[in-house]
């Protein structure tokens, strides 16, 4: 709403500034009391259009009450209105002294996974794809049930997702199985939206059933008599109900068929295991050396390369194990030879924010950096 007073193009100027502003409340609070007052006028705003449309709707003529307020005919609101609006851009142009910037928000949706995947990209994944191999060939870990489903648990960039691609594309693995399927389960867990797509990926087409019954009789269809192996990748929702009514259609008669999860929540793999969690482990400092390396194109034969891989290795050895944070680091250097950039992310300020008792204050900041606003309070917060 705040919107119809500032103007679209004004409003988009503030959210770019708060944008840096909501990175940098963390360690400056000269930065989060600055969020706060703007934060306060805009929701003065927000309450006098309330009170401007309340007051319109009661009106035997809206449109013209509406009208008279914002031509300024109405004195009181059109006072008030000025006075919020000089708050905001009295609020606004403080900052410059405190270094704020604009920063257009890149437009990030939801990530969205799929099977295919770069086996030169994933590193000290052997032996956890090894045994999770082992499980989908071994046909007598089923004990009574007709499917064994196995979760892959992890914290956030630990490459669950690209373990499991690793797995899905094993040969011994296409050969077992009569016909695999790929889905990505992720955010806004819908009981019918998986099942179509679990339906589409078996059926290689799309389905069009809209109703919940007839799409997991469909699915049921599909599987009996087969042997299959299914991957839901990034699963959220612990919710006993829906897991359960997602599974059904896979409860068939046919021994061997298996179901592979990845999913951060002990409690989802509580919920669906009939085996025993695959929890994955850190990487070591050298695996996440052959990550960062790659990423940020390490391998030239640069007269720098000796000098910024000593500084690498400083960056590495603070990501603690953590790939996502050693990837996403190695990228945003990529191509820079310029080790004064290289010492810059080694002395960052991100660093200060770790927690020997939780390694994952990196990936938690990447993650930190593209969330709405509104959540970026609870974090903060919390």
């Amino acid at each position: 709403m705040a919107a119809a007073l500032l103007g679209g193009a004004v409003l988009s100027s503030i959210l770019n500034v708060v944008f840096d502003a909501e990175q940098k409340q963390i360690k400056e609070r000269a930065v989060k009391d600055w969020l706060h007052s703007l934060k306060d006028a805009m929701y003065l705003a927000d309450d006098l259009l309330d009170e401007v449309f309340t007051k319109a709707a009661t009106q035997k003529d809206p449109g013209t009450f509406f009208s008279r307020c914002l031509s300024l005919q109405n004195r009181e609101i059109a006072n008030r209105m000025e006075e919020i609006i000089d708050r905001i851009e009295s609020i606004v142009k403080q900052k410059d002294t405190l270094g704020l910037r604009e920063i257009p928000k890149e437009n990030m949706s939801w990530r969205v996974t799929t099977s295919l995947v770069d086996r030169s990209n994933v590193y000290g994944r052997e032996d956890d794809k090894a045994a999770i191999v082992n499980i989908l060939l071994d046909d007598d870990d089923t004990g009574d049930d007709d499917i064994s489903v196995i979760p892959i648990v992890g914290m956030r960039g630990i490459r669950k997702t690209a373990l499991a691609q690793l797995v899905y594309h094993d040969d011994r693995v296409k050969e077992d199985f009569d016909f695999r399927g790929w889905v990505c389960v992720s955010e806004g867990f819908d009981v019918m939206k998986v099942t179509k797509n679990i339906l589409d990926a078996i059926t290689k087409s799309l389905c069009n059933l809209k109703i919940l019954n007839l799409l997991l009789q469909g699915l049921q269809e599909k599987l009996l008599g087969q042997r299959f192996f299914i991957v839901l990748d990034d699963v959220w929702n612990e919710d006993y109900y829906d897991l359960n009514m997602l599974l059904k259609p896979f409860q068939l008669e046919v021994k061997g068929s298996k179901i592979l999860i990845t999913t951060r929540s002990k409690k989802v793999a509580s919920v669906v295991q009939t085996v025993s969690p695959h929890e994955l482990n850190l990487l070591s400092d050298e695996d996440c050396w052959l990550v960062f390396s790659k990423h940020a194109s390490l391998f030239t034969d640069s007269v720098q390369t000796s000098t910024l891989e000593k500084v690498g290795r400083k960056i590495v050895k603070k990501c603690n194990g953590l790939s996502l944070a050693t990837q996403s680091l190695g990228g945003l250097l990529r191509g820079n030879s310029n080790v004064k950039d290289w010492n810059h992310i080694l002395k960052s300020e991100i660093w200060e924010f770790f927690d020997d008792r939780i390694n994952i204050v990196p990936a938690l900041r990447i993650s930190y950096y593209y969330l709405p606003s509104c959540l970026k309070e609870y974090f903060v917060y919390c």
